[in-house]
């Protein structure tokens, strides 16, 4: 999906919601040390800089040269490129070796990996026994657009890559080959509440940053059709004004398995 991404790398810089502090606080107070982390699918590097302000190194990876390039500025935040060509020696290599990241994150990103190479690389690189691994995905709650929103998810359902499939289902069937860490275990991630105020236009924009959108643009269709416009401009009520909107994310947390 990176050439997807690469061609609307700035507009996902811009438009793509923030993640709320607490998570990234939560997250760092399972980790005894707090030396190097990793964010594995950065994107633009939304989540880097939050748990930049937890650990004195940040390595941020993506396999979108040009998402990288509007990676958000920090002075912890290292971002690399990781081609799939690159072997899994050669992955660890750059992550600083085995037995080298006191976390691992992957914010709405694990869908896409090929999971057994991720997950043998995390296996690797996580410090023994107290590194932790935390991954999330994100829908949004569509209290007050109910209408509008379904009209949209219809609309975008038919090019929608097999990789949301994991996304869709909440990480509910996501492989997680991970111990519990009593925030959510393989079949069972925890819900957690992220509030965003926006303006419609927002809110739009944000939507279309998803990969159904861009896959059916490159193929000459506008999935915001004026009726899914008019729909949610009715529900949303004064569309020149901003509302508060509900997101509800997926956690999965766990740190390596006992031998």
């Amino acid at each position: 999906m990176a050439g997807v991404y690469d061609k609307n790398a700035e507009k996902y810089a811009q438009k793509r919601p923030r993640y709320p502090k607490e998570w990234f606080s939560m997250l760092a107070s399972l980790t005894p040390a707090h030396k190097v982390a990793w964010d594995a699918g950065t994107g633009t590097g939304q989540a880097a800089i939050s748990v930049a302000e937890h650990y004195d190194q940040v390595i941020a990876t993506d396999v979108s040269a040009a998402q990288l390039e509007h990676g958000a500025k920090h002075p912890k935040v290292h971002y690399l490129h990781t081609p799939t060509s690159m072997t899994e020696d050669e992955f660890v290599a750059m992550l600083g070796g085995d037995n080298s990241i006191d976390l691992i994150i992957s914010a709405t990103a694990v869908h896409w990996f090929d999971l057994p190479f991720f997950y043998s690389v995390a296996n690797r690189v996580l410090k023994k026994p107290h590194g932790i691994i935390a991954v999330w995905t994100y829908i949004y709650d569509m209290r007050g657009l109910e209408k509008s929103m379904k009209m949209v998810h219809d609309a975008m359902l038919p090019y929608s890559n097999p990789g949301n499939y994991h996304a869709f289902e909440r990480y509910k069937k996501l492989p997680f080959p991970f111990e519990s860490v009593g925030y959510g275990s393989e079949g069972s991630p925890i819900e957690l509440d992220m509030e965003i105020e926006m303006s419609l236009d927002e809110f739009v924009e944000s939507l279309k940053t998803g990969s159904a959108y861009l896959m059916a643009k490159e193929q000459g269709v506008e999935l915001f059709s004026d009726e899914i416009l008019e729909e949610m401009k009715r529900e949303w009520g004064d569309n020149t004004g901003r509302r508060k909107l509900y997101y509800i994310a997926y956690m999965l947390v766990g740190k390596l398995k006992s031998d």
